[in-house]
């Protein structure tokens, strides 16, 4: 265990400077990867309760309920539905326009934090890649200056100067499935609540022409 472990503080420590930013950079997606997993559970967005009222509600019935629960909802859809709810003395068209527009600002603070995600996923194998070449002038650098020729010496050079680029993809990899994984769950959750809205207002507006 402890030769493993000397062994991966050996491998971070040759990749110089630019592990370094490498590490950190993990250590920050890897927070955002956590706080989103977090924040965007579907309890936290599209609580059951509340969609059961809304898929429940008969056109005509009393909207107490439902205002009410909206009311001490805290979440995405409960504020979607409080514009629509605030509104209804407005035209359908206008009710609409400004649930969409309560709706995207949802959708941007869902999204916080997964620009992050897609700088790291291009970011990261850029600087591996600058951690490699920098090793590798380096290296050559020393062949020039007469430092030897060894062969063995060079690949093992060779071979460590590789470490940043390998780091670079470990990274990389995760934070773009990550970006992916969250954004495609927001788009799902966006529809489920345009759903949801579009089933209140068509009740909430039954009787209008």
């Amino acid at each position: 265990m402890t030769e493993t472990l000397q062994g991966a503080v050996e491998f971070f420590a040759r990749g110089g400077f630019f592990m370094l930013l490498l590490l950190l950079l993990s250590v920050i997606a890897g927070t955002v990867m956590l706080l989103r997993a977090y924040a965007l559970r579907e309890v936290l967005i599209i609580p059951k309760d509340l969609e059961n009222l809304v898929v429940d509600l008969q056109p005509g019935d009393s909207l107490e309920l439902v205002a009410n629960r909206v009311e001490q909802s805290k979440t995405p859809l409960g504020r979607v539905l409080s514009v629509s709810l605030q509104h209804l003395n407005w035209p359908r068209q206008e009710n609409l326009e400004a649930v969409q527009v309560r709706a995207r600002h949802e959708v941007v603070r869902m999204e916080s934090g997964l620009a992050l995600l897609e700088v790291t996923t291009g970011v990261a194998p850029l600087l591996g890649l600058l951690g490699t070449l920098s090793g590798l002038v380096g290296i050559f650098a020393n062949l020039g200056g007469g430092g030897g020729g060894d062969p063995v010496a060079v690949a093992q050079g060779i071979s460590e100067a590789l470490n940043t680029t390998i780091v670079g993809l470990a990274v990389a990899a995760p934070s773009l499935v990550a970006h992916n994984y969250f954004q495609r769950k927001i788009e799902i959750m966006a529809v489920a609540m345009e759903g949801l809205v579009a089933d209140l207002q068509t009740k909430c507006y039954a009787e209008t022409p």
